[in-house]
């Protein structure tokens, strides 16, 4: 008698009750197993990988050398994070000591449409508004609102999310500059491409859509903030290291920036996910910022639809079957492409 093929099983950390309900959705489509954890990839939870090649992670970990040397050791080989980014694992680390890194795509529409609510927002004061508002002060404000269709918009970063923004802020009618190294066709009918100079100094609102790189740190300071136009907004839905938090505060307390509106901030982790509203904050520099009336902060929610949960998931599991069976194109992904191959 032919004895069956062990079916492989794939541990899923950090898994939510509507991943879970899209994991159980799936099950059925793949030759593999899920094991799902509600709890995040720790030292006390590490073990719970023993005997899977495949693991999926959220963005709520750090990924350090420690935990990687542990999961080789359980017998791990490949690590997908549900995420676009991946900021947050030692990419060379793993590849350095045989752990293949993994990201996802998801659909760019969540983060696009979140980044021109946050520009409405910003623009027309919505957080003053409302706080106003919530004790029955129904006066007009101090300060009129802006028409984005009378703005300049710069875009910082037109890969998939940046030049998705671009095409859904056309149908404003806003002027729109573009900043990227690698300039792409399909943004031309929308934008122009300058210098990040002249997007700084030309620009009413600044939307960052870059990665957490080393050249990319920091790319809003002082400096730069000091180039920008009086009254200009900031806007960041791609990752908290884009922005220098003390030049930002800075910024808003002199009057130089009009306002911003955040959702990724600098030192986020110790603070994401988490109910905090009975514990003083820690971060002083993220409580004050909190605590002004232009700015607006929301807790790195921008990708968090339906649509983009399914996405998340499925790529992430088709990433991990497309190592299994050792497809080197689904391996050869962003990640791999610069940090492992």
């Amino acid at each position: 008698m032919k004895s069956q093929r062990k079916r492989q099983a794939i541990t899923i950390y950090g898994c939510s009750e509507e991943e879970r309900q899209v994991f159980e959705s799936i099950q059925g489509g793949y030759d593999v197993s899920f094991r799902l954890f509600e709890e995040e990839l720790a030292e006390d939870t590490v073990s719970y990988a023993k005997g899977c090649e495949c693991i999926s992670i959220n963005h709520s970990v750090r990924v350090t050398p420690m935990l990687l040397d542990r999961l080789y050791q359980l017998g791990v080989r490949y690590i997908s994070t549900r995420t676009m980014g991946y900021d947050h694992i030692d990419v060379a680390y793993a590849s350095s000591i045989g752990i293949y890194i993994g990201n996802i795509r998801y659909s760019p529409n969540s983060v696009a449409d979140y980044a021109i609510m946050l520009m409405l927002m910003a623009t027309r004061q919505a957080k003053s508004l409302l706080k106003r508002t919530e004790v029955q002060n129904y006066s007009l404000p101090r300060r009129a609102g802006r028409e984005i269709q009378d703005l300049t918009v710069g875009v910082v970063g037109t890969g998939c999310i940046g030049s998705t923004v671009i095409s859904h802020l056309s149908g404003f009618g806003t002027k729109i500059l573009a900043y990227d190294r690698y300039e792409r066709n399909e943004v031309k009918q929308y934008a122009t491409y300058v210098s990040f100079d002249e997007l700084l100094e030309k620009s009413d609102v600044i939307t960052l859509h870059m990665p957490a790189m080393k050249e990319t740190r920091h790319m809003i300071n002082r400096s730069t903030i000091a180039r920008m136009k009086q009254d200009a907004y900031i806007i960041n839905t791609g990752r908290g290291s884009l922005i220098d938090t003390e030049a930002l505060i800075d910024g808003i307390e002199s009057g130089k920036l009009a306002g911003a509106a955040l959702d990724v901030l600098e030192n986020e982790m110790q603070y994401l996910y988490q109910d905090c509203q009975d514990m003083p904050l820690a971060n002083f520099d993220f409580a004050l910022l909190n605590s002004f009336p232009n700015v607006v902060i929301t807790p790195h929610m921008a990708f968090y639809t339906e649509k983009a949960v399914r996405d998340m998931v499925v790529n992430s599991v088709e990433g991990c079957i497309g190592f299994l069976n050792g497809k080197e194109e689904v391996v050869v992904n962003e990640v791999a492409q610069r940090k492992i191959v």
